[in-house]
């Protein structure tokens, strides 16, 4: 009797990886293609994101992919000195909630923006981010 392979796509996200597995490992697949995804419960049509399998509200698994674009509002931001383990090296960052419309998304904002120019109401657009050969991540960056 064979070995059933894992399927721990999962890790590759994030700077440190919790969760290596999921039912939404094709996240980092679109990823790698330089796409945000969310997800939409085909029966009652919330939106989701991060993305999920499940819906909590219908808790139906009837979900279809949906791509997070354009640019979004800045809600709320927090810069962080003290971070949870795997990130120290990353302080101080900010850490941001950003409304596209049809999914709001938190997430960190590069580090290129300067936390003393946010604004609330601001728009920011989010794009793909290489840490190194395997990892990926978000970020948001201004709109130009």
């Amino acid at each position: 009797m064979g070995e059933k392979e894992i399927d721990n796509r999962f890790s590759r996200f994030g700077t440190v990886s919790f969760t290596s597995i999921t039912k939404v490992n094709d996240f980092i697949n679109y990823l790698e293609q330089g796409k945000i995804m969310g997800t939409r419960c085909k029966t009652c049509g919330e939106r989701f994101f991060p993305p999920r399998a499940d819906c909590c509200k219908s808790l139906d698994g009837n979900m279809e992919w949906l791509e997070v674009t354009g640019y979004g509002i800045l809600q709320t931001f927090s810069t962080l000195y003290y971070a949870p383990a795997g990130f120290e090296t990353d302080l101080p960052y900010t850490i941001a909630v950003v409304d596209f419309g049809s999914c709001k998304v938190f997430g960190q904002l590069d580090p290129a923006i300067d936390a003393k120019s946010l604004q609330i109401g601001m728009k920011l657009k989010i794009a793909v981010h290489k840490l190194n050969e395997k990892q990926l991540i978000y970020r948001f960056q201004e709109v130009q």
